[in-house]
């Protein structure tokens, strides 16, 4: 069987993922999907809208077949440490194509800036290195550092898109593991990554949806036109559920007694706390009415929205230096089943003895250090939730197996 492999976070599955899906698997002919899906916490360190279980059975009711965990040690790192995670993943589960989506939709650019950056690598770095000291952002010093370097080949990619970003990443992160997936890219369209707007042709960024659910509540109507009916189901029944879809602001009280209560030192031991941030942190904390007020306190030109979002999230679970650094090093060390439909079991049943990673579908008595991160984040995750909900959401971590869909 042909597998395509998928980097996704579906928070929540829109038209635009639809599109995506289904331009990759005309491109790629494959015969099964595979998508690894963030956990709970997102790669821009926020809260998922709904668990990674509804997100899974949006994928798998979309057409996805494999729906696996990226751990929470990969899922809430920089692009590069979350691409070299979700590809290390796919290779591990014999994927032939990874196919990302891109604001440039040519692959070619892709590969020659992958070339043209290992064959000055150390220039590029000290350049890095130069702008960060200036005080500008990482992201901001990477894509400037790359305008500045010369003898540029013509046709190279836009380093200050998102995507182009993620999608130079996985390039990358293919050659670095010496795997002999494929990698394509198709052409974003509607809205932008960050879009709070509707985009065209139905199609409007997740930012967007969730900026549209959070100002109508219960009624979801105005989502109608931006999602699949799948998803549309979801969240109702979510929302019928358990109340409410998640984002800071149902954490911002826990965020606030942990940094109250936390010594300064204890903060410093929360992976990236560094340079002062714990003393920053705790001095707007006292004042700050709900998160976005916190958020707009303590960011600067240096520490951006999202690594100060991302540091919070660390300090939400508790995710020690110890730890989460091991992503800088090592590859992931398991596979997390979280569902699949009959076309993916089959897949995976073929594959199984060969896999090079322990397949895990129960939390039993598996033990690994990021995978009791993993459990550490959704026991955190699972606070957000009414204490009926919650109840509900420790059984399907803990006792369910993972989800299987009977495809019609």
């Amino acid at each position: 069987m042909k597998s395509l492999g998928l980097v996704v976070e579906y928070n929540p599955f829109h038209n635009g993922h639809l599109f995506h899906l289904q331009q990759a698997k005309k491109t790629s002919n494959a015969d099964v999907t595979v998508a690894v899906m963030s956990g709970n916490f997102l790669q821009r360190g926020e809260p998922a809208l709904v668990s990674k279980w509804t997100r899974t059975r949006m994928a798998l009711e979309a057409g996805v077949d494999l729906v696996v965990e990226l751990p929470y040690a990969f899922a809430t790192q920089r692009a590069d440490r979350f691409a070299y995670g979700a590809i290390t993943i796919l290779n591990a589960l014999k994927t032939d194509e990874v196919i990302f989506g891109s604001e440039s939709g040519n692959i070619r650019p892709f590969n020659e800036t992958v070339d043209f950056l290992n064959k000055n690598e150390e220039e590029y770095n000290l350049l890095i290195q130069e702008k960060v000291k200036s005080g500008v952002s990482y992201p901001s010093a990477t894509s400037e550092a790359f305008k500045q370097l010369s003898n540029r080949p013509q046709e190279t990619i836009d380093l200050s898109k998102p995507n182009n970003i993620l999608g130079y990443h996985y390039v990358q992160s293919i050659r670095q593991i010496h795997s002999n997936m494929k990698a394509n890219t198709i052409q974003r369209t509607g809205a932008g990554y960050h879009d709070e707007g509707v985009g065209v042709n139905n199609i409007a960024s997740a930012t967007g949806i969730r900026k549209m659910l959070f100002e109508h509540g219960s009624d979801l109507s105005a989502i109608t036109s931006y999602v699949p009916k799948s998803t549309l189901n979801r969240l109702q029944d979510h929302f019928n559920s358990f109340g409410h879809f998640l984002n800071w602001d149902r954490f911002f009280l826990l965020l606030k007694h942990r940094l109250i209560t936390s010594t300064p030192e204890e903060l410093r031991d929360i992976y990236d706390c560094e340079e002062g941030l714990e003393n920053r942190l705790k001095e707007y904390i006292t004042q700050a009415e709900d998160f976005t007020s916190f958020m707009q306190s303590v960011k600067t030109k240096r520490y951006t929205w999202t690594r100060i979002q991302r540091l919070c999230t660390h300090i939400l679970t508790n995710a020690k230096k110890n730890t989460m650094e091991r992503a800088l090093t090592e590859p992931p060390t398991y596979i997390r089943l979280l569902g699949m439909t009959e076309t993916g079991q089959h897949y995976l049943s073929g594959i199984k003895k060969d896999l090079n990673l322990p397949l895990v579908s129960t939390l039993s008595k598996y033990k690994d250090p990021f995978f009791e991160l993993d459990k550490q984040s959704t026991n955190t995750y699972i606070l957000g939730f009414p204490y009926k909900a919650q109840k509900v959401l420790y059984k399907q971590e803990y006792s369910n197996t993972p989800i299987r869909l009977h495809q019609k």
